[in-house]
């Protein structure tokens, strides 16, 4: 089940998504529970308090989280202590990072740049996160213009650092689910053409379909099983689009191994949980890893990397 994607190698396919450990606190328990990869943040480069609470809300009869949490973080050099404390990784390490809510979009490059620079040493790779539907103005930057020139000064600035260290970092881009097929397309132009490593697909969601719990209509972004079926299309048109030559990792709504299977066939390489580890506790990555095996075996995969957009042949 380990893989090796954009330079770096996974022990498992199963990852953490950002949002839970957002400054980098809780390293090594994530790492002990099994997963094969985690992200920290999102981080931006000054501490911000985020929105006021409550900012998070548990949605149980749909099996969903609606959070408005507004990138609540400890700004980049807090996290960048931390990371550097870290004596032993026993996974890769991916850096989500953000814009501070102050900063005005026609700025936000200068924003990603600054964590890009604090970060670069500690990080196995980032994350540039345009996609939260809880910081205002930020989806804008996925959209025209602004995300080719935004992408152009996040490169600049990779390749900057990788010859000041002397070693070559993957970035990639965290996208909304919230797009026409149309917006996808020129996203996912726009991202090849840049030079970015890959994808992940996807955010959170502000539809609401079919919810039926009380909390349905707070403000913020929805993740869990809504967001299952429309997360699993993205990638799968992501894939179709780019003929599987830009690394996805898929998040959205898994809670089985059935549903990561689904997004790996669908076309992505690795997957992320976050709504199912909140549900259901730590058990769930050794569940999913150990029936993510038995399905691939069953199917007379030898390695994951051949189940990769199985449904595209």
């Amino acid at each position: 089940m380990s893989s090796r994607l954009f330079g770096v190698d996974f022990p498992s396919p199963i990852g953490l998504a950002a949002g839970l450990d957002k400054n980098a606190e809780a390293v090594k328990g994530f790492s002990s529970i099994g997963f094969g990869f985690m992200e920290v943040g999102t981080v931006t480069p000054l501490a911000q308090p985020g929105n006021p609470k409550p900012r998070l809300f548990r949605l149980p009869s749909d099996e969903a989280l609606i959070n408005r949490m507004g990138f609540n973080n400890l700004g980049a050099e807090e996290m960048a202590k931390r990371l550097a404390a870290l004596k032993f990784r026993p996974v890769p390490i991916g850096v989500n990072i953000g814009k501070n809510k102050a900063t005005p979009n026609e700025e936000a490059h200068l924003d990603y740049k600054k964590c890009i620079a604090a970060l670069y040493p500690y990080a196995d790779f980032f994350v540039v996160n345009i996609s939260s539907p809880n910081t205002p103005d930020l989806r804008n930057l996925q959209h025209g213009n602004e995300l080719a020139l935004l992408l152009e000064a996040v490169m600049a600035e990779m390749k900057s650092q990788a010859e000041r260290f002397g070693a070559e970092k993957a970035v990639l881009v965290k996208i909304a689910p919230d797009v026409s097929p149309q917006e996808l397309e020129y996203m996912i132009n726009t991202i090849s053409r840049s030079g970015v490593s890959g994808v992940i697909a996807t955010n959170t969601t502000l539809a609401r379909d079919g919810l039926s719990h009380v909390h349905a209509g707070e403000t913020g972004g929805l993740s869990g099983k809504p967001l299952q079926k429309k997360s699993t299309e993205i990638i799968s048109q992501i894939y179709k689009q780019t003929g599987g030559k830009l690394p996805i990792i898929g998040s959205g709504g898994i809670f089985t191994a059935e549903d990561a299977y689904e997004k790996i066939k669908a076309g992505a390489s690795l997957v992320e949980i976050y709504t199912a580890l909140i549900y259901e506790g730590p058990e769930i990555n050794r569940k999913l890893h150990r029936q993510l095996g038995e399905l691939l075996r069953k199917d007379g995969y030898r390695h994951i990397s051949e189940a990769v957009g199985a449904d595209h042949r």
